[in-house]
């Protein structure tokens, strides 16, 4: 197995001996989880674009790393933050992916498949109004229902600005969840991912605000498959959790404590819509199968490794975590290049990138240990590192 020396706090190099690639069988069949994995784009290095005005998307590569995770079992929530919606991709190019996605699940006859729908396509530097808002999530939905594609109700940038407390949000909330063709997955992403959601629901405090969201919920139970929340809290999640009416799954968002959530407690359980499921896919579809198959000491083994490795890569500033999901990908050869639409590449340190290396290493999600010396000797000679 290869060594690299990767660089510490202390401006020396540590010698890590790369492990032996991990095997754990999979069995989607004996999921007991309803799971998905938001997954990243694939940006194209050879595009005559400026970087951080256009994205531009290698699409080929993008909608391979779909037909991965479905292989996997694993269902696909398209177009989240993951994939660097509103912070790089438009509405305009999240719907093209949306489509594209939607065609390839629909020629494979297979595949769990979600698309987030939103209002980024509002300018929020224009005076706007909840009417605006509710026209602007009546067409994202329409767009989507129309490529054939199941809803997840975003949280809206604009709703936040504008609101004036709990009442516009459940104005907002039921108006369009009654004109919603089927169940949608309602998620509340706290503002640690996107500091532009503080307050979200209308409140400062998370249990306030909480109050707001069980209450939209539970009286449009009918439309709503479930709800994933984000603000890397067990303890709010669980409380929500058991709070929900009849039939609503809790999604959980949480990339701190996913293992101990989908595991559950003697009341219930979460689902997993997660961004890590992305950099973790063959962990979490053996984690899940053995779930499935009641082996708990085997699903404790297979994911609390991987838990360090995703605290890691959700670290504060949260909302750059997805550096480090395409940091993995590149080393496990899902793409050729580590290169992200808005050069987010640079987002996180060379440190961090080390010790992201270090702990995919423990947590056994290094596909190729070989290839993944090769790919991180290239990237940190680029920053002037030769490990």
């Amino acid at each position: 197995m290869p060594t690299l020396n990767l660089p510490t706090a202390s401006r020396t190099l540590e010698p890590l001996n790369l492990r032996p690639a991990a095997t754990w069988p999979v069995n989607p069949q004996n999921y007991n989880r309803t799971v998905f994995a938001a997954a990243h784009v694939v940006a194209d290095p050879l595009a005559d674009n400026d970087p951080w005005l256009t994205p531009a998307i290698d699409w080929e590569r993008t909608i391979a790393f779909r037909e991965h995770l479905w292989d996997l079992g694993l269902g696909v929530a398209e177009a989240m933050d993951t994939a660097q919606r509103g912070m790089g991709l438009t509405w305009q190019d999240s719907l093209e992916l949306i489509t594209r996605s939607v065609a390839a699940q629909k020629a494979r006859g297979s595949g769990l498949m979600a698309c987030g729908a939103g209002t980024d396509h509002l300018d929020l530097t224009q005076q706007l109004t909840i009417d605006d808002v509710i026209a602007a999530y009546e067409m994202q939905f329409e767009a989507i229902e129309k490529a054939g594609g199941r809803i997840i109700f975003m949280a809206s940038r604009a709703l936040a600005k504008i609101a004036g407390g709990p009442d516009d949000y459940a104005r907002v909330y039921d108006h369009v969840l009654s004109q919603a063709t089927e169940p949608v997955i309602i998620h509340w992403l706290g503002e640690m991912f996107d500091p532009a959601l503080q307050g979200y629901w209308g409140c400062a405090d998370h249990d306030a605000a909480m109050d707001v969201a069980v209450d939209v919920i539970n009286r449009n139970a009918a439309k709503v498959d479930g709800v994933k929340i984000s603000l890397l809290s067990a303890e709010k999640e669980i409380a929500m959790r058991r709070r929900l009416a009849e039939g609503v799954k809790m999604y959980t968002g949480d990339d701190f404590n996913y293992a101990d959530l989908i595991a559950g407690d003697d009341q219930g359980y979460s689902h997993a819509l997660l961004g890590i499921f992305d950099g973790i896919a063959p962990a979490a579809a053996a984690a899940l199968t053995a779930l499935g198959e009641g082996r708990m000491d085997d699903y404790r083994a297979i994911f609390e490794p991987t838990v360090p490795l995703s605290r890691h890569i959700f670290k504060a500033p949260t909302r750059f975590y997805k550096t480090g999901i395409v940091f993995l990908a590149y080393l496990n050869g899902f793409q050729d290049h580590f290169t992200m639409i808005g050069g987010q590449e640079s987002t996180r340190s060379t440190l961090h990138l080390a010790d992201l290396i270090r702990l995919a290493d423990a947590a056994g999600a290094l596909t190729d240990p070989e290839r993944a010396a090769v790919r991180a000797r290239t990237v940190f000679a680029a920053r002037g590192v030769e490990i």
